[in-house]
């Protein structure tokens, strides 16, 4: 979705990663992660009528495997459903 409420990025530091087949790897599993689990995060901005860009950037050192990834971008999406819901209670 190019210009919808909900945009998504994912960078990866050529630091850490020097081949980009790594990098690659790691921006693909965040994407595929982030489409799985973004339905819910979608529909409360759909709600409320308002836009959100989020972008993240992958700071560790070692290849994740997906598992790790999934978890870690849920728990993002989970702080961020709980930032939108405690900003829409203050506005009420």
């Amino acid at each position: 979705m190019v210009n919808g409420p909900l945009q998504f990025g994912v960078g990866v530091s050529a630091k850490n990663f020097k081949r980009a087949v790594d990098r690659n790897r790691i921006k693909r599993l965040t994407r595929e992660a982030w489409r799985l689990q973004k339905n819910e995060l979608s529909e409360k901005i759909k709600t409320i009528q308002k836009q959100l860009n989020v972008f993240f950037i992958y700071t560790g050192k070692e290849l994740p495997d997906f598992i790790t990834v999934k978890d870690k971008v849920a728990v993002a999406l989970k702080k961020l459903a709980d930032k939108i819901d405690e900003n829409v209670s203050s506005n009420s």
